[in-house]
């Protein structure tokens, strides 16, 4: 055996795997066809928020919390400061499903938050433009990530904990077993005990069956100057998510000196193949976002200065598929994260180390298990990457 867990995709869910895995003494090989810490699906863009008043529901707060615990820990081994906490604000009508699974995740857990009115927001976050009947809650325990350099520091601390990473490695046929897994590149082959895949928007690729209800999405971000920088730097300036009818965006504080990010949730159009997403954005996008700008958020100028392009793996329910891979023996997988796993990406690794090992999970893995009945026509014996 060449190693007793291969990970295929060392990104997000890959790096923080192999961290958590190698600290277990378990011995991990590693492969990524680009590096840990690059910007071609989920993780770019400088900032991912964290939060743990969840709109997406009670389900996902253990494993946030355990997630900031071992935030904290990446960051105490390798000095390396990560996670940045200057609360987060959610926006909108009481009634909405997202602002009421903020506020009971927030009461179940005894999370600290404060519910603001109008009034109150407008005196201490004076950007913002609440319409009437909105309010505001104020999760402390949020703020943002800073994903490229996350990444690659899960990825270096994993390699000084003894596991083996391949850059610019691309796995082309997997052949698993009752005893195995077999690996073959272009040229040359690894023999391994489990396969944990953690692919991301790679994952229709490279397992052929996977989930039917399982697409890659396109997510476009922008980069707005500030016209009063002072009112958003992450001192005055917390995240933000905001439901609004039609608008549902979030935002981030001025974390590079110059701009502030803006994303507007959800998918930007389907993602045929991972390999040849279009990161090129049309004007009359630009024009339906400065309306946007100009309503809510006034105090930025409302034409970007910067836009970008990513995917993400998406599920129709916005749950992720979590466990063993149907039918490919010794094979886990972890997909479908719909835009808000890279928060939980430590837990989410620790969990990929309980599955491979075999360990008992201290979460409720149920409601992310990977069905027989979610996949396609039968399984082949063989995956190929095109």
């Amino acid at each position: 055996m060449d190693a007793d867990v291969a990970i295929l995709g060392t990104g997000t869910m890959g790096s923080m795997a192999a961290w958590r895995l190698a600290k277990r003494g378990v011995s991990v090989l590693g492969f990524d066809q680009f590096a840990p810490g690059h910007d071609q699906s989920g993780a770019g863009g400088e900032s991912r928020i964290f939060r743990t008043a969840y709109k997406e529901g009670a389900k996902y707060v253990p494993l946030l919390l355990r997630a900031r615990e071992l935030w904290r820990e990446l960051e105490a081994e390798t000095g390396i400061p990560l996670l940045t906490l200057n609360g987060g604000l959610m926006m909108g009508r009481d009634t909405t499903p997202g602002m009421v699974n903020v506020l009971a995740t927030a009461e179940s857990f005894n999370l600290d938050h404060e519910i603001l009115t109008p009034r109150q927001v407008a005196d201490r976050y004076p950007v913002h433009r609440l319409d009437p009947g909105e309010i505001a809650i104020l999760d402390k325990a949020a703020g943002f990530l800073k994903p490229e350099l996350a990444v690659l520091t899960a990825a270096a601390q994993a390699e000084r904990l003894g596991a083996r990473l391949m850059r610019y490695t691309k796995i082309r046929d997997i052949e698993p077993d009752a005893n195995g897994v077999t690996l073959h590149s272009d040229n040359a082959s690894w023999r391994v005990g489990k396969l944990l895949v953690t692919a991301g928007a790679w994952t229709r690729n490279l397992l052929v069956n996977s989930a039917d209800d399982h697409k890659v999405v396109r997510i476009v971000l922008a980069w707005y100057v500030p016209k009063r920088p002072e009112l958003f730097s992450p001192e005055a300036f917390p995240i933000f998510i905001r439901e609004k009818d039609e608008i549902d965006f979030c935002g981030w504080p001025m974390v590079n000196g110059t701009s502030v990010k803006i994303g507007r949730n959800g998918s930007h159009g389907i993602v045929a193949d991972a390999d040849l997403l279009d990161r090129s954005v049309d004007a009359s996008w630009m024009v339906r976002w400065r309306r946007m700008i100009e309503r809510y958020l006034p105090d930025l100028h409302p034409h970007p200065v910067r836009i970008g392009a990513y995917m993400d793996g998406w599920t129709a329910s916005g749950d992720p598929f979590i466990g063993p891979q149907p039918e490919l023996p010794n094979t886990f997988s972890m997909y479908g994260f719909s835009g808000h796993g890279f928060k939980m990406a430590p837990a989410l690794g620790e969990v990929a180390a309980d599955l491979v090992t075999g360990a008992k999970s201290n979460f409720d893995l149920s409601p992310f298990a990977i069905a027989k009945s979610r996949y396609t026509s039968s399984v082949p014996r063989q995956i190929f990457v095109p």
